[in-house]
């Protein structure tokens, strides 16, 4: 079997969605792949869906059930289990992917011997496969055969996992999964897993189709979701210490822990969350100077954090009181000028 791809699955059967999906994989211009497409315990039609799809192609799809929901990363570890594939992909099942998404994909990864393989992904509104926005996700001085400075770009920023696939026989060896239980799971495995490969490789086209609709995990913020990417970037940071990373990567995996749990958390928090809590604000900032208690020092930090939010995050180290008022009162003010127009 040359590629298992693996569709994490709940709730996704309205408006077709499911069958969008399920469609464009079973497009593809290759043959020898199979399709695991695991149900997270769906409310919905979804499992009716999946076994429908299941009995129209077998050996083709396959459809696995959870009784109890473990999240995208439990449905995902599902999936790795049952995957036969030398290559594995991933496919959010909201999304969907071009027909010749995965023949480019591997035929890159045969011609450069690379063990991950990535693309650009396009940005859209409605079911099509007309490109809408193009997002090159990662960059050219990160592909290649991967060495200690290309691993650490990859580290900062891995990219997005489903618009990649990854040698089978390096996720086993290295004993490679997804935390269970919380949204954002990728945060977590993304950058982990990238420093176990040693050659990625990109095809500059955008292949997978990335839906953008109002229920989408990237566009309602609650405290929960907040609190799960904040128990993913300790998972990360953990992960990364029991396997020996802190010495070759302390300065990345420092920043990339500082901004998923706290700089990126705290502004999501702050403009998505309806009634946002002062306590939650100060729970942010006491967690991450627990591990990191001089994280303004650190140099990507300065680089790569925005002015205007390491200006706002110094504020809150004098007083998140006042942090706390002036963010929310700059909220209101651009609110207010938003319904006059200006």
């Amino acid at each position: 079997m040359k590629l298992s791809i693996i569709v994490p699955v709940y709730n996704m059967a309205a408006e077709g969605k499911l069958e969008y999906c399920m469609d464009s994989l079973l497009k593809q211009t290759i043959e020898d792949y199979e399709i695991i497409a695991v149900d997270d315990a769906s409310k919905d039609r979804s499992p009716e869906i999946l076994r429908e799809y299941e009995r129209r192609f077998p050996g083709r799809v396959k459809a696995l059930f959870h009784e109890t929901n473990k999240r995208q990363g439990g449905a995902k570890n599902t999936g790795l289990a049952q995957a036969a594939g030398e290559w594995i992909g991933f496919v959010d099942s909201d999304d969907w992917v071009a027909p010749d998404c995965y023949e480019k994909l591997l035929k890159r990864g045969q011609e450069t011997g690379a063990d991950m393989v990535g693309c650009n992904y396009s940005l859209v509104e409605k079911h099509t496969m007309e490109p809408g926005r193009v997002i090159c996700n990662n960059t050219a001085d990160q592909t290649g055969v991967l060495d200690v400075e290309k691993h650490k770009k990859l580290l900062l920023r891995s990219g997005s996992m489903v618009i990649k696939i990854y040698r089978h026989s390096v996720i086993k060896e290295h004993g490679l999964c997804f935390p269970e239980g919380i949204f954002y799971e990728d945060n977590c495995a993304g950058p982990l897993w990238s420093l176990y490969f040693t050659h990625f490789e990109k095809v500059e086209e955008p292949l997978y189709y990335y839906y953008q609709h109002s229920v989408s995990t990237v566009h309602h913020i609650t405290e929960e979701k907040c609190r799960d990417r904040m128990k993913a970037a300790a998972l990360f940071y953990d992960e990364c210490k029991k396997r020996g990373m802190l010495d070759t990567y302390g300065l990345e995996i420092e920043y990339r822990f500082t901004e998923l749990y706290y700089a990126i958390t705290l502004f999501s928090y702050l403009s998505g969350v309806r009634k946002p809590r002062l306590s939650f604000v100060k729970e942010l900032r006491a967690g991450v100077l627990e591990r990191f208690p001089e994280f303004e020092k650190n140099p990507y930090y300065r680089s790569l954090t925005g002015k205007e939010e390491q200006e706002l995050i110094a504020l809150q180290g004098k007083s998140a009181a006042a942090f706390f008022a002036y963010y929310r009162l700059k909220q209101v003010i651009r609110r207010l000028r938003s319904k006059c127009g200006r």
